[in-house]
């Protein structure tokens, strides 16, 4: 037993103390938006529309780790400007300037002084769903609903949910028009087929 304690008590130091569980990023909360509009801001909170907060965050988050994709647009073709903060809780974490309706599609400017630091500083392509992305936060921006899925309701700040579409009906739609440009290809293919073959009916009488 004496030596059984002693053993034990020989093994102690080489565990050494527990090793300290590893820091987990806080995540983002909140997103602000900024710019010339009624109210000048509009802030999306993640416990409070946890979709439309999800759907800003894919718009900018990747624009952290993304070399510039773009030059500058020309002065005067960049449209309104719209400033997007990630926050977590009260603190800024990431900013960037959006352009949903400048020529030749939506912009991103990723400015050099970031709150975490300082970042080169370059342009991108934005998606294609920025300006539905800030219509729906609330930015009075004209409808597009081309490019989200299913439609848009009329009026700023309207969520849709993605239950409202059907993509069998939609499906049903597509060959619906199809048939019908088949049917008319054909119809004209006849009748192209008639005229000549009445052509050829009144050479052939006449030789």
């Amino acid at each position: 037993m004496a030596a059984g304690v002693a053993l034990s008590a020989g093994l102690v130091p080489l565990a050494g103390p527990a090793a300290a569980a590893p820091k987990v990023p806080a995540k983002p909360t909140a997103i602000r938006i900024t710019g010339q509009f009624p109210g000048n801001k509009i802030i999306v909170q993640q416990a409070e529309r946890d979709d439309l907060f999800k759907r800003l965050l894919s718009e900018v988050n990747w624009l952290a780790n993304t070399a510039p994709t773009t030059s500058a647009p020309k002065a005067g073709k960049t449209g309104p400007k719209f400033v997007v903060t990630v926050m977590i809780k009260d603190k800024a974490t990431q900013v960037y300037d959006l352009y949903p309706n400048a020529a030749g599609g939506p912009r991103a400017y990723r400015p050099a002084k970031q709150p975490t630091g300082k970042r080169q500083a370059g342009w991108f392509y934005g998606r294609l769903t920025m300006s539905e992305s800030l219509r729906l936060s609330g930015v009075p921006l004209k409808p597009k609903p081309d490019v989200v899925t299913g439609g848009i309701g009329g009026g700023a700040g309207q969520e849709v949910a993605a239950d409202e579409t059907n993509p069998v009906e939609n499906v049903n739609h597509v060959l619906a028009d199809f048939r019908r440009l088949f049917l008319l290809n054909a119809a004209v293919l006849i009748v192209i087929l008639l005229g000549l073959a009445g052509i050829a009916y009144l050479i052939r009488r006449r030789v």
